[in-house]
């Protein structure tokens, strides 16, 4: 299993890099693994003025359909278009062309409160 150092964690097991004031954001390969064979995923492009832990969307695999949370506020700027003929990407590649959404942040210093790669770890028990 795989958790680059360089991100950050939500306990609900979304990630989250930050290129200047944008994150990208998806879930982790733990979460992948959990869910098992995504087949959908469906995140709203409009929504505005998203708070930090709302869900911005689902997830959908063959055993379960999952929310997927916003790890920070702020607005979606861009839903990954390769998810909707190939959703499969969040299994092969969650840090990756598996990426969600990008979202323009209200607040970077929310991203203090989520967790680095050793405390996630802790989390999920690795």
């Amino acid at each position: 299993m795989n958790f680059p150092e360089n991100l950050k964690y939500t306990r609900d097991h979304e990630w989250i890099s930050l290129q200047g004031n944008v994150g990208t954001v998806g879930v982790t390969d733990y979460a992948q693994g959990e869910l098992g064979d995504v087949v959908f995923v469906d995140v709203d492009p409009n929504k505005k003025n998203i708070k930090a832990g709302e869900s911005i969307g689902t997830i959908e695999a063959v055993k379960t359909v999952s929310d997927i949370f916003a790890p920070c506020g702020g607005k979606v700027i861009e839903v990954n278009p390769a998810l909707q003929s190939t959703p499969e990407v969040v299994n092969s590649d969650p840090y990756g062309t598996g990426w969600m959404v990008k979202i323009e942040l209200s607040n970077p210093s929310e991203l203090d409160a989520l967790l680095d790669s050793k405390a996630y770890k802790e989390l999920i028990g690795k």
